[in-house]
Order: structure tokens, then sequence, then C-alpha cells
């Protein structure tokens, strides 16, 4: 890769994103070197991803934008977006937070790395596969096996877990060696060695020549890559500098209270939660589910109580997801018996998705969206309101379709929705994964307080309970009581203790 490095991989200077005259992203200024790399740190919804969208010329109507971008010298007016479009894939990339809006469903994954890799992949790459799509597709293969994606190559995207989407999208955006990556969460949903494999990745990049402007919430990331660190708050950055410096001694306050926040400093809530009661909401006896040839987990045996927080643990694609839908009722095992409580409504088993996407119509606005559920089930709007509100959700919000507001903030308003139904079990697949810190304190505080409420008038005494997937060891160490292990051997176990 051939890089100037005495010009700046990206300039931005006083770069607006507007939605008539109320802004959105408010002048931005920052500058990214040659082979350098930009962390990006700040709560869900303060315009992290509409900046990224803006340098790469991507916004949709009627948001407009206004100030200066340069990418590799080349300076254009922020407005011309379409003067970046030809940039697209051989010099300017973009990994967006939402996988899935990365990979094409009706094609399978080494087709769609091996497709980048021919068409506009490094030039070095293409003569070493002769430029022919079996030199592309042995170069995906290889690429696949080294994020532990080999047995993943002829799967379609429906397929795999939440978390490999996520490395099959970051492989067939870093095929075409474009000199700037702009990567929107690039660690949501990894667990710990995945998270590193990532990490080695983004540094063999910027070995290479790459340069890097990385939104995250991860602040372990922000830190292990280094560079510069930018935080983002209702649009506006409000401190800028060195990532050691930013982060051992943050100037602003809210940057104080986002790393205070990092899940690593929570305390051990369970704790002081109150001792499950009201007897087991369902019963899993000698569990097990393959895909084909490949076995996911056998012979789990638990049980959930209401009352309690529950971990279902495992590396990406054992199986954790699947367990959950096999829990709700939504899958069938290929053996064994998960028993519910009686007494209890299907509607009182709940799940909140790993893609907040997949759960409302794409084409229905929030608002409809959700007063259909309050007028099908007779509940309380105003409880909806005041969930929305904790969450710092801004009403105007819910007049938006799904794809106009920031999957964090799709994520909380499908929890709020959830917690509106006072659900007996929730199955939550990772919750918080594209939530800030201090989001996600307040998030699972709301969970918390779900699972020590009465939920159901026919069942005495029943508390709810909460089925937790996530890949964050020390939000499983902060609120959970147990952990289901799946992947763990041959013969899957319950552990007592988280």
């Amino acid at each position: 890769m051939n890089v100037r490095t005495d010009t700046p991989a990206l300039a931005v200077e006083k770069l607006a994103v507007l939605h008539g005259e109320r802004a959105l992203v408010r002048e931005v200024s920052l500058t990214i070197p040659a082979c350098g790399v930009l962390t990006l740190l700040g709560e869900s919804g303060s315009g992290k991803s509409l900046l990224a969208q803006a340098i790469m010329g991507n916004l949709p109507p009627p948001l407009r934008c206004e100030g200066r971008v340069a990418i590799g010298g080349d300076q254009t007016p922020a407005f011309e977006q379409r003067s970046r479009h030809g940039l697209w894939g051989r010099r300017l990339a973009l990994l967006p937070q939402e996988p899935w809006l990365a990979l094409d469903p009706t094609m399978r994954v080494r087709e769609q790395v091996a497709e980048t890799y021919a068409l506009v992949g490094r030039s070095s790459e293409r003569a070493a596969g002769s430029g022919s799509w079996r030199g592309a597709r042995a170069l995906a293969e290889r690429a696949l096996a080294s994020l532990g994606l080999g047995d993943a190559a002829h799967k379609y995207p429906l397929m795999l877990s939440g978390g490999m989407a996520q490395r099959v999208a970051f492989l067939a955006t870093h095929a075409a060696g474009a000199p700037l990556m702009i990567i929107d969460e690039p660690t949501k949903g990894l667990d710990a060695d995945r998270r590193g494999e990532v990490l080695d990745l983004l540094r063999a990049a910027q070995g290479q020549g790459m340069s890097l402007l990385c939104i995250t919430h991860d602040i372990w990331l922000a830190r292990a890559l280094g560079g510069q660190l930018a935080v983002m708050l209702d649009g506006a950055l409000i401190e800028q500098g060195e990532a050691a410096q930013v982060l051992a001694a943050p100037r602003h306050d809210y940057t104080r209270r986002l790393l205070a926040a990092d899940p690593g400093n929570w305390p051990a809530w369970h704790d002081s939660m109150p001792a499950p009661r009201g007897g087991a909401i369902v019963q899993i006896d000698g569990v097990a589910k393959s895909f084909g040839r490949q076995v996911l987990f056998s012979d789990v045996d638990a049980q959930v109580a209401g009352g309690e927080i529950v971990a279902v643990s495992g590396p990406s694609g054992s199986g954790k997801t699947t367990f959950g839908n096999i829990v709700l009722g939504l899958t069938r095992p290929d053996r064994g018996r998960v028993q519910r409580a009686s007494g209890l409504a299907p509607a009182a088993f709940q799940k909140i998705q790993q893609d907040p996407g997949a759960a409302f119509a794409p084409r229905i606005r929030l608002r409809q969206s959700l007063q259909d559920l309050v007028q099908l089930h007779r509940l309380d709007w105003t409880q909806l309101e005041a969930t929305l509100e904790r969450m710092r959700l801004a009403p105007a919000l819910l007049d938006r379709l799904p794809h106009q507001v920031s999957g964090g903030e799709l994520q909380r308003i499908a929890l709020a929705r959830v917690l509106l139904m006072k659900p007996a079990l929730i199955f939550a697949d990772e919750p918080t994964s594209r939530l800030d810190p201090v989001t996600q304190q307040d998030v699972f505080a709301l969970l918390r307080e779900q699972v020590s409420e009465q939920v159901s008038e026919q069942v005495s005494d029943a508390r709810c309970a909460l089925l937790l997937v996530t890949h964050d060891a020390e939000i499983v160490r902060s609120v959970a009581q147990r952990r289901i292990t799946l992947g763990a051997g041959d013969r899957d176990r319950e552990a007592e203790n988280a």
C-alpha cells in the first residue's frame, strides 16, 4: 500500500450535519495522520455514526452537511457528497455498526469476501491470485481461517451468530485495502479472545499503511489502539487528545463519568439482590441442538427461578442465541425437554433481540408499532413514556422509522417495549452491546428492578427472571447469580456461581 506520510489520511473542518435548521452534529474538526488512528467515544445517539456517514458522503435525505472533508489531501465541500462516492472501496471504506447491513443475505460467506478481493482488493493481492476468482477465493479462505471462521466459509449470513457476522463483515471490508477505514463498533458482541483477534487485525492493517477512524463504546479497545482519542456528546466534540492522556486524566465531567461507568468498575450487584423465590419459571432437561454435523450443545440441564439473573456464556458460535430460543419455545431441541411454569401466557416469555432492527417492522414508524402493542395487550402508554424518559430517549424519536435512529437508541426502545409487557422471563441477547458504559449501567439498573417485581396475578409470588447473553465477562461478574456454559466440552454443565 503506497501511502504519503506527509499528508493527513483524513482532515475534517467544521463539519456539521443538519436536519432543517437543527444541528445534529455541530462543527466537528479532526485530523488523522497517515497510518494513524483516532478513536471516537460517546453515548448512543451522540452523532458518531452520523459523522461517519457524512465523511463517507452517504447521508440520507433530508439530512445535509456543511464544512469541508479532505481524504488523502483531496479536499471537497462536505455538502458535495457524491464527489466522495468514487473513493468508496479503493480509498475510503466503512464497516457499519450492524454487520447485517454489510452482508448480502443471498451470498455465501466465502464468496462475499472473495468478491472484494477480486473486484476492488489491493493490486498485490489480486496479482497473487492471478486476478482469478480461484485466487480470490483462496485469499478469502485464508482470511476467514485467520479469524476462526474457516467452518463458516460455505454458510449464508443468516446461519451465523452476531459475533461471527461481525468478523465476516470486517474481513469483506478490509479486503478492499482502502488506505482509510471507518469502523463502527468493530468489537461489539465479541468475547475477549475474538476482541483480541480484531485488535491484532487492526494493528496489522495499520502497520501496512492503513489509517483508522474507530467508533466504539469499548474503552478497552480505545486504550489498546492508542493514537488519538475524541469524546462526543450531543453532536459536538467535548474532549480530544492523545488517547493515553485523555484516558488517564480526562478534563470533561462527561468523560470522567464515561470511564467510571466501564463495566470493570461495577460493583457485584448480585450480592444485594433478594433470594430467588416463586419456583422455577423454566426447567431444562437434557437439551441438545445441532445444525447438520455441527453440534452446538448437548445434555444441558438447568432451571431458572423467578428473581434470578442467569448468564448464558460460551464462545461465539456456541449456540447461545439458539439455546435462548429453545427456552422461549421459538426453536425445537433435537433432544431433551423444556418445561415452562403453568399459568403463564405465551406473552410472558419475551426476547430482547441481539439485532434490534429485527424486532421492528422496517416501514412502520416506531410510535405506531408501540401503539399497536399497547392497544393489543391493553397496556399503559404512560408507563412506556416513563421508561423511555429514564433511558434518556427523546419522544420525537418515536416518529421515525427504525433505520432512522441509531442502533443504541433502537436497542433501548426495544428494551422499553419488552419491559412494558411485564414478562415472567426475559431472554436478553446482548442487550447492551450497542450502548456506551453510562447507558449500559442505567439499562441494567432497570433490568434488576424488573427481576424484583411481581409479574403475574395468576401465579402466586411470581418474579421475573432474566436469561442473559453477553460476551462481557465484567457484566457477568457484576450482575449474574449463576451461569450456564455452552461449548465447555462433550457435556455442557450448569455452573452454580457466576
